[in-house]
């Protein structure tokens, strides 16, 4: 009788536990708690990058982000994008603007180091 006493006394601390784990993260910020979800990917090993810098990132992106500085929305990343295009020579813009847009071929990845855009324009 004692063993299943026990069971049930770490299953209800558990509960207990599990909920105030979740009404404590209620208060925390959207970027405390992504830092918090990136910090356990550096600790886990997740990240493609060693602990050390991967630590390092996630907290300068927290601070970045409690400063208004580190913007996510759809807006902002597409105008980030486009912008790339204008140190382009104007020559070339039309074609970054389409790249951007999706057009043509890509290949890589953020872990890989980058993702490479490949447009074919025949040149009369």
């Amino acid at each position: 009788m004692k063993k299943y006493q026990s069971i049930a006394l770490c299953a209800s601390m558990l509960a207990v536990t599990a909920a105030s784990w979740a009404a404590g993260n209620e208060g925390l910020s959207q970027a405390q708690q992504r830092y918090n979800q990136e910090r356990s990917r550096c600790m886990s090993g997740q990240s493609h990058q060693d602990r050390a810098t991967c630590l390092q990132e996630a907290g300068a992106a927290l601070q970045e982000s409690q400063r208004g500085g580190l913007a996510t929305d759809k807006a902002n990343l597409a105008g980030n994008a486009t912008a790339r295009c204008d140190a382009q020579p104007v020559a070339d813009r039309a074609d970054c603007m389409a790249r951007i847009q999706g057009a043509g071929t890509a290949q890589g990845s953020v872990e890989g180091g980058g993702l490479i855009r490949q447009t074919e324009t025949p040149v009369k």
